[in-house]
């Protein structure tokens, strides 16, 4: 297998890497909690689709005012120093925007995804407020990294499609209707990793307390749709297999990206034992040699890549 440009060899991610770059990419969740009866049996449980942020280590999350799951709560722990001790786990996704959705639920993927259990701790009036201001400092610094990004960024954040909103556009209205929203502490427990294929993988909670929000986490969903909202950039990922995998994909989706690398989604023909060929779709990973750290670094080595995998296919196509 041929290496990118720059790169080292490939290398799989961690399990703990995996969930790190889940928890940051991502600001949905599911939030379950169990309502347990007088004699201790837990029979009804209650899901509500809640917005999260990562602040010191700790995730906080944001529970519509009105929702069920928000009732049972106050019912059930009327004070404001309440703890609802084990009974409150949440569910966070990879981020799979678009046609890549699609796919998966095509091939019955189910997309990686993080489990946490532990404690939802309510907040008084003036901690809210602190992690209110860290929330709206994030979504500044995100509103000016996209405004100052150069063309090649602006150009795949653009590709993205309609429904695809970046993070700081969710935020800004949690923000601006802040009373329609309570917001919560949740102290992790427990950590899981459930993969595609359903195997589940646990883990300390000291290897996934803290995941960095970095530019890369920050910009995911946009990323990945607008790539692949793009026939050009889907081209482009078929030639990477081709080129460094020496897969010839008839269509490839970029499935997530993160510092080290990204992952490929392609489909590519499987030989039988009865001399039939029938394409399915496969993973693929691309390592970079350094880690990259923000949006334009990322973007502008993956249009490096595209030129390279191109310029190699036309040297030895006879038509460079």
């Amino acid at each position: 297998m041929k290496q990118l440009k720059g790169s080292s060899k490939t290398v799989a991610l961690s399990v703990a890497e995996r969930c790190r770059n889940i928890l940051a990419s991502n600001w949905q969740a599911h939030l379950n909690t169990i309502k347990a009866d007088a004699k201790g049996s837990k029979e009804d449980i209650y899901t509500s689709k809640v917005h999260y942020m990562f602040r010191k280590g700790k995730p906080y999350i944001w529970i519509p005012e009105g929702d069920l799951l928000l009732m049972q709560i106050r019912l059930a722990f009327p004070s404001s120093n309440a703890i609802i001790d084990e009974r409150a786990s949440m569910s966070v996704s990879s981020t799979v925007p678009g046609p890549l959705l699609n796919l998966l639920r095509s091939i019955r993927k189910l997309p990686p995804r993080v489990a946490l259990a532990g404690d939802l701790i309510a907040m008084n009036e003036e901690k809210v407020h602190r992690v209110a201001e860290s929330l709206r400092e994030s979504i500044l610094m995100e509103y000016n990294i996209a405004s100052q990004a150069s063309y090649t960024v602006s150009s795949v954040l653009s590709s993205a499609g309609v429904n695809c909103r970046a993070r700081c556009e969710n935020f800004l209205e949690i923000l601006d209707e802040s009373s329609k929203y309570a917001v919560y502490k949740f102290d992790i427990n427990s950590c899981s990793y459930i993969d595609g294929s359903g195997g589940a993988h646990d883990l300390d909670v000291e290897e996934v307390a803290a995941p960095k929000a970095d530019q890369i986490s920050l910009f995911t969903e946009k990323l990945i749709d607008g790539i692949n909202q793009s026939q050009a950039r889907r081209r482009a990922l078929m030639l990477f297999c081709f080129e460094y995998h020496n897969a010839s994909a008839r269509d490839a989706l970029m499935l997530s990206i993160d510092r080290k690398g990204f992952d490929i989604l392609a489909k590519v023909p499987e030989a039988h034992s009865n001399n039939t060929q029938q394409y399915n779709w496969k993973e693929f990973r691309f390592t970079f040699k350094e880690e990259v750290y923000d949006i334009e670094a990322f973007c502008g080595l993956l249009v490096e890549l595209e030129e390279e995998a191109l310029e190699s296919v036309k040297s030895y196509s006879g038509l460079g």
